[in-house]
């Protein structure tokens, strides 16, 4: 008990979430037939896949219980600060937040690459945007020890999506944490091909966001008005939203 309360991290996290699942499924069997889905937002969308793929790696070894695993749901999710940090500033410029002057140093002096500068002026500019924002409140207090074994989960990403496993990463518009262009920049990394093009999407007569849908059941929404938890800003958008991908219906 002392040591798991001073020290923690994914793989410890993971190992108990395994047990506990295990022990669930085992206790309840006639659930194992229901089709399941994991789901995460923020930092657990970073471990959504990571924990997704472990269950069809089990699957694939015949464990049981068997789960009857068929896609994963992600929220404005982690991946790793190559892709998250990177497009904070050009997301601040396109919403309103900096200047062109600024916006036109940064791409003069840090050409593309936000985050570890290396060049004195990129250096200094970078540091004017952050003095830029104001201190918000701690949700998760990163003094707290945590060891992130894991830089990336985009990798984990492609494995599932690619072995044909259903995929809907979702992302509030109004989200400087993680902004919806570096979500969707390294889900076109992927380069997989476009089955439904980019469109606006609708609630009630209205528009709630855009939608688009790649091959390999891959399927990327914005949601309008949504911050960085947006089952919490816009909880009406997010239930139709999900309700209508699990049902297999077209946003």
């Amino acid at each position: 008990r002392g040591r798991l309360s001073r020290y923690w991290g994914f793989l410890l996290f993971y190992a108990c979430l395994n047990i506990s699942q295990q022990e669930w499924f085992t206790d309840h069997p006639h659930y194992q037939s229901n089709p399941f889905f994991v789901g995460g937002s923020s930092y657990a969308g970073k471990m959504s896949p990571i924990i997704a793929q472990h269950i069809s790696q089990e699957i694939e070894l015949g464990k049981q219980p068997k789960i009857n695993l068929k896609g994963y749901v992600v929220g404005n999710p982690v991946t790793g600060s190559d892709y998250d940090d990177n497009f904070r500033v050009p997301y601040a410029h396109g919403v309103g937040i900096i200047s062109d002057q600024l916006y036109e140093a940064a791409i003069r002096n840090c050409k593309g690459s936000y985050i570890r500068p290396t060049d004195k002026m990129c250096a200094r500019v970078l540091n004017t945007f952050q003095n830029g924002t104001i201190g918000e409140f701690v949700r998760c207090k990163k003094s707290i020890p945590y060891t992130s074994e894991v830089p990336s989960s985009i990798k984990y990403h492609f494995n599932l999506t690619s072995r044909g496993y259903r995929s809907l990463v979702f992302s509030g518009d109004h989200d400087l944490v993680i902004p919806f262009l570096s979500t969707h920049a390294w889900i076109r990394s992927f380069n997989f091909s476009v089955v439904d093009d980019w469109r606006a999407w609708h609630l009630d007569g209205q528009a709630a966001g855009f939608t688009i849908t790649y091959a390999n059941y891959m399927t990327f929404v914005t949601i309008k008005g949504g911050g960085h938890v947006s089952i919490e800003h816009r909880p009406k958008e997010c239930l139709a939203m999900v309700q209508r991908w699990l049902d297999n219906e077209p946003l």
